[in-house]
């Protein structure tokens, strides 16, 4: 317990220092180039530090949410990276299923390492059938956990789940104690969507919130387009 304790300390430390110092450039208050580069010097030895005392690697819990653009994006930009070093990635997509996408597409085309399932069949106002919808979420739950525990898949997209559990299809308990349940995982599993539950942000290990400072949609009364939605 105490090494746990001293290493935390550490690494609180070291994250402490590296902020002080700062990220450079002309940020830094020398004037004469002498100076700066010592000052990066000191900057390199600590993140160094940094990175040779974080050591632990485990299946990690990824939120993206917020109602700012970009979360499903997020993910797909870590599906490309996943298949570029040769791992199998699974895509589930839990309310979008009535289109078909760009990224879709694409990632199909290049790689057979991708599954992908669109599941849902739209948003609400679309489907108006909350009977059909939370059979449809549960469908996509059921098959998520095969892929979760299929340890061939190294990153599973549950896109849009947070959608489902803010509708009231899917607890956030459920998911939880789905992913409790699993030793050692070795998969990373991103969740997408607003309105993320304090439960599943608490739970999990990364959480990124996109926020929303302007959108064509809303200011300029620009439609969905390709290319940029889909």
């Amino acid at each position: 317990m105490q090494e746990e304790h001293l290493s935390s300390e550490d690494i609180c430390n070291l994250d402490n220092q590296a902020k002080e110092i700062g990220m450079g450039g002309k940020l830094s208050p020398e004037r004469d180039e002498i100076s700066y580069k010592k000052r990066m010097q000191q900057r390199k030895d600590i993140q160094s530090e940094r990175l040779q005392i974080r050591k632990t690697k485990k299946g990690l819990l990824i939120v993206f949410t917020g109602n700012g653009k970009g979360k499903t994006t997020a993910s797909l930009g870590m599906a490309l990276r996943t298949i570029g070093h040769g791992h199998k990635v699974a895509i589930i997509q839990f309310i979008k299923g009535s289109w078909t996408t760009g990224e879709e597409k694409a990632l199909k085309n290049l790689s057979s390492k991708i599954s992908w399932h669109s599941l849902g069949e739209g948003f609400t106002w679309e489907t108006q059938d909350r009977i059909r919808d939370e059979k449809l979420v549960q469908e996509a739950w059921q098959l998520a956990k095969k892929y979760i525990i299929n340890k061939s898949y190294r990153l599973i997209i549950l896109d849009e789940i947070n959608i489902a559990t803010k509708l009231g299809y899917l607890t956030s308990e459920e998911i939880i104690t789905f992913l409790k349940s699993l030793n050692n995982r070795k998969s990373h599993i991103v969740l997408t969507g607003r309105g993320a539950c304090d439960s599943i942000i608490a739970y999990a290990d990364l959480v990124t919130e996109m926020k929303l400072i302007k959108h064509p949609f809303k200011e300029q009364g620009i439609k969905a387009q390709k290319c940029v939605e889909f």
